[in-house]
Parts: structure tokens; C-alpha cells; sequence
């Protein structure tokens, strides 16, 4: 008994040194990096009280410091900053939403404001403003060099007030001005209707309305067209969706999923990590579902589009996203200012990272480039061509009834408005023709 406690004694000791010989170090290490932070500290301070003291002009003590502030937090990622009480209130707005401005969701991309989707209906859609686009100018003045936040207040005023942003385009030679008219921005966050025998539900934003709109806005086309057995299948619209509340995006995946992860985040601590199940019940009864992405869809409509594609519930459709695969946490700070800082990284349920890299779709589907003088020459050779059925003392068919041939006309019909719609806008006819196909192969379900 004696020599196992003075083993385990002994045990205890060299553990004891063990520790100390490693810890000796380390707590070394951290001393001088706590004396190194400090030094830094006061050469801040002293900066700071030599700008007071001796620049040109009287400066805003408070200026001062939130700049320093916020240039502490730019420096991390594009998504990190500071908002002043002003902005932090805005912020609050805009997630309920109802807001004043332009309508676009931008980040900064090598010095300049890049433009990552315009919001439907809003004066910068309305103007023409793309997913893409480069900001350079605003009123004249260069964005350059810029932090994001003040790009974003030169372009911030008086409802009804003109703007005039100078915008470089991929594929256009010279940069060019588009003016715009300031207004309130109302967001709808999800719009509905039937095409066809599709329902599609274009959802351009993801604010505290998103879910309660989508639901409400589902089961009121449903209810028109007389219940699921009168529909192929469900387009979720997610192009030019700048993202939002990981909360409703979570909500909206989960809408289609019976079950299985919807999300993950992981932070810099594995304890910081979570994980995001979708509960038992499909919003679209099984129906097929094509989801829509491009260039303008991020964060939020690429985790729906991520989740929904890893479960193999619907198809994706459309282009590459935009690749913003990080979480900001806004955090309230004295004042009534706030910090977002980005604290985690989100991945889809197969374990992927989007950030950078954004979903691919299953099947690419670019959207052609109108051009005018392309819609005159068809309209021009729909007119010259003519069929058996306009040749004067032509035979009748007589192998069909008058039902029959009513249907026949009132499926030429729905051909017809598919090919309009092809015009107006082929990724989305795309993806109803997706379903139809689905339908066709599937005709029970």
C-alpha cells in the first residue's frame, strides 16, 4: 500500500514539474504579447491626442474614435464594421422592411462598391442596375479608397432626391452614368403566381416577413388553382436575393424538408458551433421543385439553395451564387451603436463551405441578353410564315371532336405563352419546362 501511494505520489510530482516546465513558456509568451498589445495601445493614444493637438483643423474627438473603430473592423472581412446609432437604426428598418434609398445590395471589391443584386421594384432595378455592376462615382465624387459605410452614405438622401452613380459593366467599353430617383424602399419579401401549371414563388428578400409571406402566398395560389393535384410542380425564385436572417432562411428550407440538417455554423471555438434540423411537414407536398440562383444570390438564398440541393429536393437552376458563406452577429455597443462582426462560417448539410465559392447549379442556365432588333426580325418572319390551316378551301380535320380539338387549342395556347415567357425570361421558362418534364415522366404523382 505504501509503495503505490509513493508511486502515485511520485506520479503526481513529476506531473507537477511537468507542467511547470511547459507552462514556464507559454505564460512567457503571453506576457509579452499582453506588453506588446499595451504598447500598441498607447501609440494609439498618443496618435490620437497629436491629431487633437496639431492637425490643420479642429477635429470631432468622436469622429475620430469611431473611425479608428471602424477601420479596425473593416480591416477583418468586407461584412465586419461599425454602425453608428444612426446606421444601427436603420439597420433595424431595414430587417422589418421598409426603408429610404436606392434598392441595391452592395459589398466592395477591390476599392470600388460592387453591386451584388438590386432589389425587385426598387428605383436602382427600375434603372437597370445589375449583379456585377461597379460602382465608381457617385454625384461625380470617387468611391475609391473608400470605406464600404461611406460609399454608402454618399449614396444615402432625401426621398425624391436625384443620384447619379457611374457604373462599370462587365462587357461594355466605357463606363457610364445612370441617374436615379431616390424613394422608400417597400420590401415584399416573397411575390406569388401561377404560370401555367406552376407555381412560383419569388422570394427577394429574407426579412421577419419572408416565411409568413411565402407560406400565405403558397396556399393562396394553391387554393386558386384548386389544390396541389392541379400543379407540376414549385420554381422558388431566388436570383438577385442579397440574403438576410439566417433565421428565416433556416425557416424557408425547412418548409420543404421532412428532415436532416438544414445548416451549420462554426466559429473560431468548437463549442461556438451549431447545427440547424429541419422538424417533419413539406409546405409543397412532394411536389418537384426547381430553385433559381445567379450571380446576385447570397448568404441566406444560398444556404436555402444549398440545403435544398444537398437533400436532393430540388433542382438548382441558373448560375454560379455569389459566394458569401460567412455569419455576421451584430452586437449592441454603449451608444446605441452597434458592431457586425463576422463570427462564423456556414456550411451546407454535405459539409461544404460556400464561402468564395458559392452553390453551382445542377443544370447552367445563362440569361441571354435582349436584343432589340432580334424581336422586330422574328415578329417580321412570324408574319411572312403560314400554315395548311390559312390556306383558303383548305380540308377540315375530321378525326377529332369538338372537345378534342378544344384542348388541343387550349394546350397550343399554354405552348404559346411558354415561348412568350422564354423571351421575357428563359432561366425561369427554363425551370417551369424542368417541371413539365418531371410531370410527364410522373404523370400519378
Amino acid at each position: 500500500m505504501k509503495n503505490f501511494v509513493i508511486v502515485a505520489f511520485a506520479g503526481i510530482i513529476s506531473g507537477v514539474v511537468a507542467t511547470t516546465q511547459v507552462a514556464g513558456p507559454l505564460l512567457a509568451q503571453e506576457s509579452a504579447r499582453n506588453t506588446n498589445v499595451y504598447e500598441q495601445l498607447d501609440l494609439f493614444g498618443d496618435i490620437f491626442e497629436r491629431i487633437r493637438a496639431q492637425y490643420v483643423e479642429e477635429v470631432d474627438e468622436a469622429d475620430l474614435i469611431e473611425a479608428a473603430i471602424d477601420g479596425m473592423l473593416t480591416s477583418l472581412d468586407p461584412h465586419s464594421s461599425y454602425l453608428s446609432p444612426d446606421d444601427a437604426a436603420q439597420m433595424r428598418v431595414q430587417t422589418r422592411g421598409e426603408f429610404g434609398g436606392l434598392g441595391i445590395e452592395v459589398t466592395q471589391e477591390e476599392g470600388f462598391v460592387k453591386v451584388v443584386s438590386p432589389i425587385d421594384g426598387t428605383p436602382a432595378d427600375e434603372a437597370g442596375i445589375e449583379a456585377g455592376d461597379f460602382i465608381t462615382h457617385v454625384d461625380g465624387e470617387s468611391v475609391l479608397g473608400l470605406t464600404l459605410d461611406s460609399a454608402v452614405e454618399l449614396m444615402r438622401g432625401p426621398v425624391g432626391s436625384e443620384i447619379v452613380i457611374t457604373v462599370v459593366r462587365e462587357g461594355e467599353a466605357e463606363p457610364f452614368d445612370v441617374s436615379i430617383i431616390r424613394d422608400t424602399i417597400k420590401l415584399t419579401a416573397v411575390r406569388t403566381r401561377t404560370q401555367g401549371d406552376t407555381v412560383i414563388l419569388r422570394v427577394t428578400t429574407f426579412n421577419d416577413q419572408t416565411m409568413p409571406n411565402l407560406e400565405a402566398g403558397l396556399n393562396e395560389q394553391i387554393e386558386e388553382v384548386g389544390g396541389f393535384d392541379a400543379i407540376n410542380g414549385i420554381v422558388l425564385d431566388l436570383r438577385n436575393n442579397p440574403g438576410g436572417l439566417l433565421t428565416q432562411a433556416i425557416k424557408v428550407s425547412d418548409a420543404f424538408l421532412e428532415k436532416g440538417e438544414i445548416v451549420s455554423t462554426r466559429g473560431r471555438a468548437a463549442e461556438d458551433g451549431e447545427r440547424f434540423n429541419a422538424t417533419a411537414g413539406d409546405l409543397a407536398q412532394g411536389k418537384p421543385i426547381v430553385v433559381l440562383i445567379n450571380g446576385g444570390s447570397a448568404s441566406a438564398s444560398e444556404i436555402v439553395a444549398g440545403a435544398l440541393q444537398d437533400h436532393r429536393r430540388a433542382i438548382v437552376v441558373g448560375t454560379k451564387s455569389f459566394g458569401k458563406g460567412s455569419v455576421q452577429t451584430v452586437m449592441p455597443l454603449r451608444g446605441d451603436g452597434a458592431m457586425r462582426l463576422t463570427t462564423a462560417r456556414y456550411y451546407t448539410p454535405s459539409g461544404r463551405s460556400i464561402q468564395a465559392l458559392g452553390v453551382s447549379p445542377d443544370i447552367v442556365v445563362e440569361q441571354p441578353r435582349s436584343r432589340p432588333n432580334e424581336t422586330e426580325e422574328e415578329d417580321e418572319a412570324a408574319a411572312r410564315s403560314r400554315s395548311e390551316a390559312d390556306l383558303r378551301g383548305r380540308l377540315n380535320n375530321d378525326s377529332l371532336s369538338e372537345d378534342e380539338v378544344r384542348q388541343i387549342e387550349a394546350d397550343r395556347a399554354k405552348a404559346e405563352a411558354a415561348a412568350a415567357l422564354r423571351e421575357e425570361d428563359y432561366q425561369l421558362a427554363y425551370a417551369i419546362d424542368i417541371l413539365k418534364g418531371l410531370s410527364a415522366m410522373n404523370p400519378g404523382d
